[in-house]
């Protein structure tokens, strides 16, 4: 009996030498993480301070992963530091990853190490070899790419452009570099890639979509969209949209999204918002860059915006209510509690919805050309599905300028048209092959330019705006939504959606003004056309006005979130015959609305009213919130 007590109190004392293993999921459908920064991981040492901000964030946001910095702007953690702060978080049960950014300096223009150079690349070398030895898993902060043109570079270089000589150079270095040096100290270990919110540009700074996610086990998204009139201008939908893109592009090895507090100046709700439109894209976990935004940016009454009021989906004044957390009394001091009620709000929707699905638009590798349109055309209530492939299982695909990359984009077209399915060029496009593309239809859109506000029977803008002339041969191909501007009580009209035939298909040419943002302007009539002509592989599309997204799933679910800042009405289309809707979170039924008869459509004509055997529900969607619908 002795030895057996001996051996139990042996085998508690060694079990407490362990470090705790991860909790029990805090959140039903994905993972919550948060990120620690080198410098402050070294901060860290003081117990004090390690405790401290651990109460902070801990009382207001549950975490189930925690990722510790080994190195940014040319520090390395010391390793009895990461060693005593990866303890003291498994120790709470969180799992413990690794990160790495790879700058010498953030400050000066966010300057990256010198890859031609023996010396940088060194260490580079040594570091991921350093994180290896203390994580099975680790990250690569949004850094891993190179921004310099030194002498060094510029020898390196050679006769290839910036382009091709740092997408070579960036896709060698993350295998020589970091992914095989971390193997070989660690064979388990996992070697995760983040990339930033800028896609459109990756290839100019050495981005590599091409080959790196096939070497890297994991990659990871930037979804901070912040403020969309910012020098960047990442709309809303970006939070969702570059996930979906990431996922197409690597299957099974997108890991998740990242959002920071930037934008949170604006109003709460911009925060809330990436976060919610990140999951809503299925991703399987978050991480909340970084802990110490979460500890330290402070809960004010500036970010409680005009339009709050009871029914928002993101409600100021129920986020800074005290509530009760392990027992105790919390009044709400910092972002960290807008995460938590978010996520959890969010997580009651993410269970019911399915796969995302939406409009396939082709995105070759490498390519630019109306940067980042298609997150414009989401907020217009177009569901994007970007592709670095040209699908040709769908009934519809959308190509922007960016498919002019591909120099068969034009025999895909034809393919795609002689099947029998629709094709969505961007004015864009147009101009981009206008002499390769005449062998479909002869249309033209050059340097000219026109001036509307009116849609004409679509309605009226209520700004004027810049739109390219789309030329063609009358009786060729029809104008579907026309705009111009009144003269003499008529309208000098231009295409905004054009469409012609070939074999046994439909082209359709969309109309960008030369502010993208202009596409808020057009009036509903002419979106809910829109809208409908691109609406055959979803099977249901929105009528209303702009900043409205739809959030498509293949299991008859969809989300619809408003954007604008004030209340909207709207109407759900379904193409088919239902007998009811249902709001997913609160359960409530929608009968369908009433349609009027309308008389037999022909040509143009066809897209206004409803699709045959169409069910419609009229829906009131708060300013900034969202509802969850099935049917």
């Amino acid at each position: 009996m002795k030895y057996l007590s001996k051996m139990l109190f042996a085998a508690v004392a060694v079990w407490l030498t362990l470090p705790m293993v991860a909790g029990k999921p805090k959140f039903q459908n994905f993972k919550v993480s948060t990120y620690i920064r080198a410098q402050d991981v070294a901060r860290m040492d003081d117990e004090k301070f390690l405790k401290s901000t651990w109460e902070v964030v801990n009382s207001q946001v549950d975490l189930d992963k925690i990722y510790l910095e080994t190195h940014r702007d040319a520090f390395t953690v010391p390793e009895k530091t990461m060693l005593k702060v990866k303890k003291f978080f498994l120790s709470k049960g969180l799992e413990v990853g690794g990160g790495i950014t790879y700058t010498r300096s953030e400050p000066t223009d966010f300057e990256t190490y010198s890859y031609a150079r023996p010396d940088e690349r060194q260490v580079v070398k040594e570091v991921a070899e350093y994180t290896a030895k203390l994580f099975d898993d680790f990250i690569l902060d949004d850094f891993f790419f190179i921004d310099l043109k030194n002498d060094d570079e510029i020898a390196a270089k050679g006769a290839k452009s910036w382009t091709e000589y740092r997408l070579r150079l960036m896709a060698d270095a993350g295998r020589e570099l970091v992914v095989n040096p971390a193997k070989a100290v660690n064979p388990k270990v996992k070697v995760i890639v983040k990339y930033p919110n800028w896609y459109d540009h990756f290839h100019g700074l050495g981005f590599n979509l091409e080959e790196e996610p096939v070497y890297f086990d994991g990659i990871w998204t930037g979804t901070e969209t912040r403020d969309p009139g910012s020098a960047q201008h990442l709309q809303n939908y970006l939070s969702y949209n570059v996930v979906r893109y990431f996922d197409n592009i690597a299957p099974g090895k997108n890991g998740g999204g990242w959002v920071d507090a930037g934008g949170i100046h604006m109003s709460m709700d911009r925060y809330a918002e990436q976060l919610h439109l990140t999951m809503l894209s299925k991703t399987p976990e978050i991480i909340l860059w970084n802990y110490m935004q979460l500890c330290e940016v402070k809960i004010t009454p500036q970010q409680r915006a005009k339009w709050q009021e009871a029914a928002s989906s993101f409600n100021y004044d129920a986020m800074v209510a005290p509530y009760t957390r392990n027992g105790k009394t919390v009044t709400p001091t910092t972002l960290a509690r807008y995460a938590d009620v978010t996520l959890h709000q969010t997580d009651k929707l993410i269970g019911q919805l399915g796969r995302p699905i939406g409009l396939a638009s082709y995105k070759p590798y490498h390519s630019s050309g109306e940067d980042f349109l298609q997150n414009y055309l989401g907020m217009i209530g177009l569901p994007m599905d970007m592709h670095p492939q040209f699908l040709a299982d769908r009934q519809q695909i959308l190509l922007t300028e960016q498919a002019a990359k591909d120099p068969q984009v034009v025999e895909k077209i034809k393919a795609q048209l002689k099947k029998g399915g629709d094709v969505i060029i961007t004015t864009g496009l147009l101009k981009a092959i206008r002499s390769k593309i005449a062998d479909i239809c002869e249309l033209y859109c050059g340097d000219l330019k026109a001036i509307v506000n009116d849609f004409g029977y679509s309605g009226k803008s209520e700004r004027e705006f810049i739109i390219p002339q789309v030329k063609y041969f009358t009786n060729d191909a029809w104008e579907v939504v026309s705009a111009g501007r009144p003269l003499n009580g008529g309208v000098s009209g231009y295409p905004i959606l054009l469409r012609d035939t070939y074999s046994k298909g439909t082209l359709f040419v969309l109309t960008i003004p030369d502010d993208y943002g202009n596409l808020y302007d057009f009036p509903a009539g002419a979106l809910n056309i829109i809208r409908r002509a691109m609406s055959k592989d979803v099977g249901a599309y929105i009528e209303g006005p702009s900043k409205v997204s739809l959030f498509p799933y293949d299991n008859k679910t969809m989300v619809v979130e408003n954007f604008n800042d004030e209340a909207v009405s709207i109407r759900v289309v379904v193409c088919a015959k239902v007998a009811a809707m249902r709001n997913l979170l609160t359960g409530e039924k929608l009968s369908p609305a009433q349609l009027p008869k309308m008389p037999p459509m022909w040509g143009r004509n066809r897209f206004f009213g409803y699709p045959d055997g169409a069910s419609v529900f009229d829906v009131r969607i708060p300013a900034h919130s969202y509802v969850g619908l099935g049917y």
